[in-house]
């Protein structure tokens, strides 16, 4: 158990850590900050924490484990905010949705204690930002990776580990790069790909009359594009270099594919679909497709 939880973005996916370590008896107290002060007065009385910090700096104070659940962009700020109360023996975690941009402030920021961080990004969340929708059930059954460097220590990211096993996450551990390579496919390019195509829509001249004819299929690809516009900018900016390169892999395949069409070959037209058909049927969250 941790003595007390210095929470640093009561949002969320801040505010459902919080209620998620209470509730599995994981923390004793829980100070929080956010940027807003309705924030952090909100997250108090919905008891997802027990006291307001008056800054960042304060939330960290006497804590034992830290994390930052603010967007990827203020990440380095947050670290120069907080640097001079973070110790060798307190763990400090993220949540951001990329790595190498988060491990390079770090090394840039806390230096000797770098040592302390544990870069984490938990495959969770919602359409919907703010306390308010905040869930103790949010990282229940999850995937969390884990993305530790040269200095990380080990004993910080065993508890690591340990707290989000604790929580009902299921952790697996692989590079920054690599993290970042691979969430351009599967979630940077996925979001960046259902902007585009609701943009592309409603910018054409009877867009309103085609939106009203979307269907089941239209819902469900589109349903990422309600995400909060901020935080899928920052997070887009942090790993454009990775979504470039997906983005370009993307291409030449849409681009087969329509020539396929335009060729009227549907012979091999059928033979992409099927392919990417038996490997969807056959793909689970958390499993590799066969």
């Amino acid at each position: 158990m941790f003595e007390q939880l210095g929470l640093i973005g009561c949002g969320l996916m801040g505010g459902s850590f919080a209620m998620a370590m209470k509730r599995a008896g994981l923390v004793k107290r829980v100070v929080g900050y956010s940027k807003s002060p309705s924030t952090t007065e909100r997250a108090r009385q919905m008891g997802v924490i027990d006291v307001e910090a008056p800054s960042a700096l304060l939330a960290v104070s006497g804590a034992d484990v830290v994390l930052l659940a603010v967007p990827v962009a203020a990440t380095e700020s947050t670290f120069k905010a907080i640097r001079h109360l973070v110790t060798a023996n307190m763990l400090v975690m993220d949540v951001g949705s990329t790595k190498r941009d988060v491990v390079d402030a770090a090394r840039r920021v806390l230096r000797d204690h770098v040592g302390s961080f544990v870069p984490a990004h938990p495959i969770a969340g919602k359409e919907v930002s703010g306390v308010e929708h905040a869930d103790p059930d949010l990282y229940t059954g999850q995937q969390v990776i884990l993305t530790p460097i040269d200095k990380t220590q080990p004993g910080h990211l065993k508890k690591a580990q340990d707290l989000w096993e604790g929580l009902g996450c299921r952790v697996q551990q692989m590079a920054p790069d690599t993290h970042d390579a691979a969430f351009a496919a599967v979630s940077h390019l996925p979001h960046l790909l259902a902007f585009a195509l609701m943009h592309g829509i409603i910018h054409q001249q009877n867009g309103k009359e085609i939106l009203g004819l979307g269907g089941p299929g239209f819902k469900d690809f589109t349903r990422i594009a309600a995400s909060d516009p901020k935080m899928w900018r920052d997070i887009l900016l942090a790993n454009r270099l990775e979504l470039v390169e997906q983005a370009k892999i993307f291409q030449r395949s849409m681009m087969n594919m329509l020539q396929m069409a335009e060729e009227g070959n549907g012979e091999k037209l059928e033979e992409m679909i099927a392919e990417a058909s038996l490997v969807r049927s056959h793909w689970r969250m958390g499993q590799k497709a066969k």
